[in-house]
């Protein structure tokens, strides 16, 4: 399979391939996007597309179709099957063009399209019958994608649990759901179920908008500076929460692991060092404590002839916590260290040959949350550890 998909790329992928595999040893978070990979990028940190929200396999020379986004068109129109092979694919009422054959992405392409489109597939069913379905393109939320809460009883004690894939948002439209949003509305709905704390899980979180982020930690504290944030040429700035309400008050653990990056580690920090509530889980996070800017290469050549030209995903700053100190290598350290599958592995921003330095700069004006010591709830929970086999199991394994 993967000789295969080497031998599909055309001029354009191997520029991309060239061009990425020269930046990316000035820099692992710099990356140069061609015009197709934007588009991924967008969807990945919005959340949302327009098409009609099936996902698709290659198999040989086949396209098919191997899930169904719940909630979008190919799903509700309930024509469409996991296991069908899309044959033609035709705009409206154009003719329909073959794809036996075609590369993967190239099929996409004709399948996505503005919102209100039709697109009509020919597909070969499960049962080997020939079927045309048309579609209307939608705006299709990925789901998984959003933040989403439940609910664990322990005792007569009950705890929210706010799980948070992504620090997600719209660039292009801020009207539009945000991570920030989403995880407000969901403490509300914890709110109303009488929790006694929140858990903020945000492992694998590799990241995201970094005011979002911003905003997000003044859910949790009064209004004061939250991250800081340095350019190149010395010049510091520092971000504050400005939320005039705090959401919630009351117990709060950070949950991450050695895949919780960047604007994970931002979160993490500023809970951490206002004292607001405790860090666990890994020994420590990535360690990516820089700032990318997407750069669009097209507003650099006016009456471009050679049609877009893509985006400069670049490192432009370095973040600080409200401490002064950096996470960049370092990572947040956990509070409570839980054995992981991950602890023996090198992985992380520090096990990058190019990465940045670590550093620090002078800490920001803040005052810790005040009347908070996790020191008892701390010992005791590494005294619990230190006793229970199942977790010595996974250390020793």
């Amino acid at each position: 399979e993967y000789f295969g998909f080497v031998q599909e790329l055309d001029r354009d992928d191997w520029f991309s391939v060239y061009l990425n595999a020269i930046v990316e040893r000035f820099d692992p978070h710099t990356f140069y996007f061609a015009p197709d990979d934007k588009e991924k990028f967008d969807i990945s940190i919005s959340g949302s597309l327009e098409g009609i929200g099936a996902r698709l396999q290659k198999k040989n020379d086949y396209t098919e179709i191997t899930e169904l986004i719940p909630g979008g068109p190919a799903w509700r129109g309930k024509q469409l099957e996991q296991g069908d092979v899309i044959m033609k694919v035709a705009q409206g009422n154009a003719e329909p063009v073959d794809v036996v054959g075609m590369r993967l992405d190239d099929v996409v392409k004709k399948i996505k399209g503005k919102k209100g489109t039709e697109v009509r597939l020919t597909v070969k069913k499960v049962d080997g019958t020939i079927k045309v379905i048309p579609i209307v393109r939608e705006v299709v939320e990925i789901e998984e994608t959003y933040a989403k809460s439940s609910i664990v009883k322990k005792g007569d004690m009950t705890y929210g649990i706010i799980n948070l894939p992504k620090f997600y948002i719209d660039f292009e439209n801020k009207d539009k759901r945000d991570a920030f949003k989403d995880v407000a509305q969901e403490i509300e709905r914890l709110k109303k179920q009488n929790v006694q704390g929140i858990v903020m899980d945000l492992r694998d979180n590799g990241g995201g908008s970094l005011q979002t982020v911003v905003d997000m930690v003044g859910l949790f504290i009064d209004q004061g500076p939250v991250v800081q944030v340095k350019s190149a040429n010395g010049k510091k700035e520092v971000l504050y929460n400005k939320q005039s309400k705090v959401h919630w008050d009351g117990p709060l653990v950070v949950m991450v692991n050695n895949f919780s990056a960047s604007a994970s580690e931002i979160f993490a920090a500023a809970i951490q060092d206002y004292k607001r509530g405790v860090v666990i889980g890994s020994k420590h996070t990535y360690g990516k404590g820089t700032v990318q800017n997407v750069i669009d290469l097209n507003q650099f050549i006016r009456s471009n002839p050679y049609g877009d030209l893509g985006a400069l995903k670049t490192t432009t700053q370095k973040f600080y916590r409200v401490n002064g100190g950096s996470t960049q290598r370092e990572g947040v350290l956990s509070d409570i260290v839980m054995p992981d599958r991950y602890s023996y592995i090198d992985m992380g921003e520090r096990d990058i040959d190019n990465a940045m330095p670590w550093d620090k700069i002078d800490p920001a004006n803040y005052q810790p949350v005040k009347g908070l010591d996790f020191t008892a709830a701390i010992a005791k929970s590494k005294e619990r550890m230190a006793t229970n086999e199942q977790f010595k199991l996974i250390d020793e394994n």
